[in-house]
C-alpha cells in the first residue's frame, strides 16, 4: 500500500509562487509515474501535469504550461510541483497521484492507483 502526503499549499497573491511537495511511503516510489491534479469547487478533477518514473519525461496541461514545473527526487521519495505566476483561476485543491503502469493515459484520474489527501491552494486577485 502506497501512502501519499501533499504539503506546501496556502494563500498567495496573484503573480506569486508556491512549491508543493508530495511524500510517498510504503511502496516502490522510483518505479511509479506521478501525476498532479487539481479540483476546484463544483468542478471535476483535472490534470495538471505528470512526471515519469525516471524524472526525464514531463507533460503539462496547456493551462499551466510555462508556469508550473514538476520534478522528483527518488532518493527522498518525493515529487514536487513548482507553481509560478499564479492566477486566481489556479485556486483549487491539489492532489498528487501514483500510477503503477506506464503507457496508459496519464491525463485521466482513473488511471492512477493511489492518491494523496490534497492540499488547498488559494490565489487572491
Amino acid at each position: 500500500q502506497v501512502q501519499l502526503v501533499e504539503s506546501g499549499g496556502g494563500l498567495v497573491q496573484a503573480g506569486g509562487s508556491l512549491n508543493l511537495s508530495c511524500a510517498a511511503s510504503g511502496g516502490s516510489f522510483s518505479t511509479y509515474d506521478m501525476g498532479w491534479f487539481r479540483q476546484a469547487p463544483g468542478k471535476e478533477r483535472e490534470f495538471v501535469g505528470r512526471i515519469d518514473w525516471s524524472g526525464l519525461s514531463t507533460s503539462y496541461a496547456e493551462s499551466v504550461k510555462g508556469r508550473f514545473t514538476i520534478s522528483r527526487d527518488n532518493a527522498k521519495n518525493t515529487v514536487y510541483l513548482q507553481m509560478n505566476s499564479l492566477k486566481p483561476e489556479d485556486t483549487a485543491v491539489y492532489f498528487c497521484a501514483a500510477k503503477l503502469l506506464s503507457g496508459t493515459d496519464y491525463t485521466k484520474p482513473d488511471q492512477y492507483d493511489y492518491w494523496g489527501q490534497g492540499t488547498q491552494v488559494t490565489v487572491s486577485s
